[in-house]
């Protein structure tokens, strides 16, 4: 059965709508009626593709002719077969090792680990007592904080190019083991994915993934029944390790207003000493998603940052890292991160986005409060790239 996933240049931004189907067709799929293949469509070649053997691939054909429809596509490109779909997990977590396509942004990438978050979902009503939960209260609100996997991943590096609704190329960012308080320094290419994101594939490649820290981390181990064909290298097991306060995922907050929903993700990264006080920084990573059928724009951001310290700052300007994204069912979502730093060990932000209608009226969408906090028994600075 020749189901294809299509991406543009090696990518494809899916709307909610296609892949909400995607997932529950490849649920249903008789997997023993012949291989699944995924393909990447590299700006391809048109709409020649085996003929279908039963209903499901039939659909199949069917979504991708979608998929290529929608794409300006220049000439003298093919569809490249990069390895075989897998079904996604509904329940348990994926190995180290796995391959996969980012539901969303639809770049190559391989997962180096999972993380267990808090995530604290605005949107979502009191839960059951017996939930494995805790609590954010702000405005009078309680917020539940329920567990959600994420996993630390590596981008494949040829789709970079392709991801144009990300603010760059997704890193994480360190601080760097000198004097100057304000130097930070990236590693390209490391992204946080969430697990129903996740489209997993498998392929017979020894290297499926293009970028520097591959063969370091991982493995090629076929031997393994059932599992991933990649295995994690001692490298990866002693950087996870050695960086783990500065990698660490542990909350995550959502909340939508008018079918935009903004989900924000915080990192500490660590404490700087400066003028005789201390500097600490954070990481922050955003996303917008349109949830609805209109075609809305980013025009304004409306921060407000409080400070343990006493101080309250307000932030304004027009859109984001210099982009003013437009968010439609063709391109639905868009992710930037940026940076704060505080002369205390905690402090909290929250705000807004100035959201245009495509008739020129504005509404304003909420972004979740969330705080800002250090691990204040921590003065060593973090081990950052070091291998």
């Amino acid at each position: 059965m020749a189901a294809r996933v299509v991406r543009r240049g090696l990518l494809l931004t899916v709307s909610k709508c296609n892949k909400n189907f995607a997932q529950r067709l490849l649920r249903g799929m008789e997997y023993n009626c012949g291989q699944v293949q995924t393909r990447a469509y590299n700006w391809g070649l048109s709409r020649t593709r085996a003929r279908p053997a039963c209903l499901a691939c039939a659909l199949c054909s069917s979504l991708q002719t979608r998929f290529m429809s929608s794409r300006n596509r220049p000439d003298g490109k093919v569809l490249e077969t990069v390895g075989v779909l897998e079904a996604p997990k509904q329940q348990g977590k994926y190995e180290t090792g796995q391959l996969f396509l980012h539901g969303v942004f639809g770049y190559r990438g391989i997962v180096l680990f999972p993380w267990q978050a808090r995530l604290y979902d605005r949107d979502v009503g009191p839960t059951t007592p017996d939930s494995k939960t805790e609590s954010l209260g702000h405005e009078s609100k309680e917020v539940k904080g329920k567990t959600h996997t994420y996993y630390q991943v590596l981008i494949d590096i040829r789709d970079c190019p392709h991801i144009s609704q990300r603010s760059q190329t997704e890193a994480v960012t360190f601080l760097a083991n000198h004097d100057d308080s304000r130097a930070l320094y990236a590693i390209p290419g490391l992204d946080y994915v969430s697990h129903e994101d996740i489209l997993p594939y498998s392929s017979t490649e020894q290297v499926p993934i293009q970028h520097e820290l591959f063969e370091r981390f991982l493995i090629f181990n076929p031997s393994k029944s059932n599992l991933p064909s990649f295995s994690p290298r001692d490298t990866l097991q002693a950087w996870q390790k050695k960086n783990h306060p500065w990698l660490e995922l542990s909350d995550v907050h959502r909340e939508t207003t008018e079918n935009i929903r903004v989900t924000v993700i915080p990192f500490y990264m660590g404490m700087r000493e400066a003028q005789n006080s201390y500097v600490y920084w954070w990481r922050y990573s955003i996303r917008l998603e349109n949830l609805g059928s209109d075609v809305v724009q980013l025009r304004e951001r409306h921060w407000r940052i409080f400070s343990l310290s006493g101080t309250l700052e307000t932030v304004r300007g027009r859109g984001v890292v210099g982009r003013e994204p437009v968010l439609s069912k063709e391109q639905p979502a868009f992710q930037y991160s940026s940076h704060v730093s505080l002369q205390a060990p905690s402090g909290h932000m929250w705000g807004t986005f100035r959201i245009e209608r495509t008739d020129g009226s504005h509404f304003d969408v909420r972004i979740p409060p969330f705080s800002l906090e250090s691990n204040k028994d921590d003065k060593s600075p973090p081990a950052g790239y070091t291998l």
